[in-house]
């Protein structure tokens, strides 16, 4: 597929908007392209579903919380282990705060500060502090400070929330290790961007920066697992 096909096929697009706005991105995704491998945000409707990964706004926030700074399939392994004990079923907010804090901890393979983190969520929920269902008529910012709000649930997770569960499309998670090295690599860097020079070099992408986290991350196989 020559450069001139690439353009046809892109024509009126968010890729067209990056491949015109950024050199380095072009060459990204148009290798992506050449070699059949597009992302996308919302999982193959072809494959079955994964028990292991929830679609639910509370299911997939639970997950977040216990996937952070371990490995996929120590989050995979304890995320199974956290629904065993609760039937084979995600726990509800009010099955969280019923259960004792130590045995749940025990029993799952979660840390203190990641049980305390699933108390604080099914806290704020259970309140009525966090509404889950409205979410989506908020701003990114507002997304971000609500879900902030609970102990443990950081920007990152709110920004992979906002991309991959509100499917935002300007979200830049500056924050995330893969995209930096992404970025690194692309660019020919010296080393992974810091915040503020990413959100220059990002800034040409507007208002698209999450399709091309997409591309990046699909370039560097480091899409994240929310």
């Amino acid at each position: 597929m020559t450069s001139s096909d690439l353009s046809q096929l892109h024509r009126g697009t968010p890729e067209e908007h990056l491949r015109s706005s950024d050199p380095v991105l072009r060459t990204v995704i148009d290798g992506i392209v050449r070699d059949g491998n597009q992302p996308a945000l919302q999982p193959d409707p072809t494959e079955p579903p994964d028990p292991n990964m929830p679609t639910d706004r509370y299911g997939v926030l639970v997950r977040a919380i216990v996937s952070q700074n371990i490995s996929n399939s120590a989050s995979r392994s304890i995320y199974r282990r956290l629904t065993d004990r609760f039937g084979g079923h995600p726990p509800t907010p009010r099955e969280i705060l019923d259960d004792d804090p130590d045995k749940l901890c025990q029993a799952a393979g979660l840390s203190r500060a990641k049980t305390a983190s699933l108390r604080s969520l099914a806290e704020h929920i259970d309140s009525g502090g966090l509404d889950l269902e409205r979410l989506h008529e908020l701003p990114d910012e507002d997304v971000i400070a609500q879900l902030s709000a609970v102990k443990g649930i950081g920007t990152w997770t709110a920004d992979m929330f906002l991309m991959f569960h509100l499917n935002r499309p300007d979200v830049l998670p500056v924050g995330d290790l893969g995209l930096r090295h992404a970025v690194e690599k692309a660019y020919g860097l010296s080393g992974p961007p810091g915040p503020a020079e990413l959100e220059r070099i990002a800034e040409p992408w507007r208002p698209y920066r999450t399709l091309a986290c997409l591309y990046l991350w699909q370039m560097a196989q480091a899409t994240p697992q929310v």
